[in-house]
C-alpha cells in the first residue's frame, strides 16, 4: 500500500494545509466545545473521543475517506497521500477524525503518519 500523512488543523487558526483531500468537520458533526466540560479537554482525553466518534455519521465518514485515500493509492502517480481534516478549533473533531482514519489505514496496510497543527493552542473564544 502506499504511505498516508494526515493533518489535522483548526480553520480558525490558520488556513488549511495543502493536501489531495481536505475534509471539512465544522458545519455537520457535533462540536465538543459547546459542552462546558469538555471545552477546555482535547482529542487527547478520551471523553472528547468519545464524544466525537458517538456522532451520527461520523464513522461512515472515516470509512468513505478510507475509501478514497485508497483510491488515490491506486492511481497512476505513486507517492503520499496527503489528507488533512479540519474543524474550528482543531482541538476536538479534527484530531479525533485523524486518530480514527489513521487506523483505518492501517488496518487496511497503508503506512500512516499523522500530525496535529492546532491541537495543543489555546481554546478559541466564540
Amino acid at each position: 500500500m502506499s504511505t498516508v500523512e494526515i493533518v489535522s488543523f483548526g480553520y480558525l487558526h490558520d488556513a488549511p494545509p495543502t493536501a489531495h483531500l481536505t475534509i471539512d468537520l465544522r458545519h455537520h458533526f457535533r462540536d465538543p466545545h459547546v459542552s462546558p466540560e469538555l471545552r477546555y479537554m482535547t482529542a487527547e482525553d478520551a471523553p472528547v473521543r468519545a464524544a466525537v466518534l458517538a456522532t451520527p455519521g461520523i464513522t461512515a465518514l472515516v470509512d468513505a475517506t478510507a475509501t478514497a485515500v485508497t483510491a488515490f493509492a491506486f492511481g497512476p502517480s505513486a507517492g503520499t497521500v496527503t489528507v488533512a481534516d479540519g474543524c474550528a478549533g482543531g482541538r476536538h473533531r479534527a484530531p479525533t477524525f485523524a486518530l480514527a482514519l489513521a487506523e483505518r489505514l492501517r488496518r487496511d496496510g497503508h503506512r500512516v503518519t499523522v500530525a496535529h497543527r492546532d491541537l495543543h493552542r489555546p481554546v478559541v473564544q466564540r
